[in-house]
């Protein structure tokens, strides 16, 4: 299935569980969404600043400002970006109050992903937005190399490649838009830790890793003025 970039639809996880983030991050990426996490309010602001989403994937309980506040806060303001809501508390009353804050539909942790993905085509749905496309591969092949964006697995002929955290973040990002040149403000970690030059680091390591020629680059390619492109078979 060849689906445009532009015809996926765009997610805010928002969730300072990182385990969660990366879970949903990969599982949303596989079935045909376009997905950007953060940690908190303040960085889910700074996003929606330079970016327009379709969906938010919105945590109840989170430090400085909860899920509640920031529905809340965004609907004070004529922000109506439909929000999923997840929550570990499953009371009827904590649905009320996530409902009163002007979120679109709560679902209880745990919960199953492909019920997360149901009650997202239906909030998209209800919005006229695109609903997600299911991606052929979870996986992409470059020379001897095979990426799994799931598992953030990454195998040379067969045999694991030990990838950091970030190097494994970056490879995923890349991958999910593999052939298409990414910005390196879309790699900066949302608590804006990364600076340009860090992520260049970043990005030399990783080519250490699978270019046999590093210096110059065959698969992870510098598209000048712009960041990076990942070339894929």
């Amino acid at each position: 299935m060849n689906v445009s970039l532009d015809q996926l639809p765009h997610v805010l996880i928002v969730d300072d569980d990182k385990r969660l983030r990366e879970l949903l991050s990969s599982f949303l990426a596989v079935n045909g969404c376009r997905v950007s996490a953060v940690s908190g309010a303040a960085q889910a602001r700074a996003q929606m600043a330079g970016m327009a989403f379709d969906l938010i994937v919105l945590d109840v309980m989170m430090p400085d400002e909860t899920g509640l506040e920031f529905a809340a806060s965004l609907r004070s303001v004529g922000n109506n970006v439909p929000i999923l809501m997840l929550s570990a508390r499953s009371e009827t009353e904590d649905r009320i109050d996530g409902l009163s804050a002007g979120v679109d539909d709560y679902l209880a942790k745990p919960f199953e992903p492909r019920e997360l993905l149901l009650r997202l085509h239906a909030i998209l749905k209800r919005q006229g937005q695109p609903e997600t496309a299911r991606v052929d591969v979870a996986e992409v092949r470059f020379g001897k190399f095979i990426f799994n964006l799931v598992r953030g697995e990454l195998r040379r002929d067969g045999e694991v490649v030990h990838l950091t955290t970030r190097e494994r973040d970056i490879l995923r990002i890349l991958a999910q838009r593999a052939g298409e040149p990414v910005a390196r403000a879309d790699i900066i970690e949302p608590s804006n830790e990364d600076s340009n030059r860090a992520v260049d680091v970043q990005i030399n390591r990783l080519r250490r890793k699978i270019e046999d020629q590093p210096a110059v680059p065959l698969y992870l390619q510098t598209v000048r003025g712009h960041g990076y492109t990942l070339h894929v078979d």
